[in-house]
């Protein structure tokens, strides 16, 4: 019996997963983040560059390429997801210090945006997934 309900849990665990394709679109706020994360790891592991064109959202897989428009300016940045966050209520992305430089946002801090994926990032482990239970 625990067997069979462990299995069941495990389905909708993977049936409720967020699924995403190209195209898909999200409009919400976004900040960015900067100087205090510079050269430190980003949740795939790479060294943070604040300088770079990336970004932090809180399912879209890593590596995945977004374009980001500030629906104020009209002006758009392509980027990479390579962290998770933002982790503040209310905001959808948090952008490199250089993609936020590229939309004009660094003064104003937060600026609504709209998110379109280019490019879905997929993995040698797309489809695999691992529980740790404990």
């Amino acid at each position: 019996m625990r067997v069979s309900v462990f299995i069941v849990l495990i389905l909708v665990i993977a049936g409720c997963a967020p699924r995403y394709r190209d195209g898909y679109r999200e409009t919400g706020m976004a900040s960015w983040y900067g100087p205090g994360f510079h050269g430190k790891k980003t949740s795939n592991g790479e060294t943070y560059d604040m300088h770079g064109q990336t970004a932090a959202h809180r399912t879209l897989p890593f590596g995945t390429r977004l374009r980001v428009t500030d629906i104020e300016s009209g002006r758009d940045v392509e980027v990479r997801v390579n962290d998770r966050g933002p982790f503040i209520s209310g905001r959808i992305l948090d952008l490199s210090h250089g993609a936020a430089q590229a939309l004009g946002t660094i003064g104003k801090g937060v600026t609504r945006v709209r998110i379109e994926v280019i490019e879905l990032g997929l993995t040698d482990h797309q489809g695999i997934f691992w529980i740790q239970v404990g």
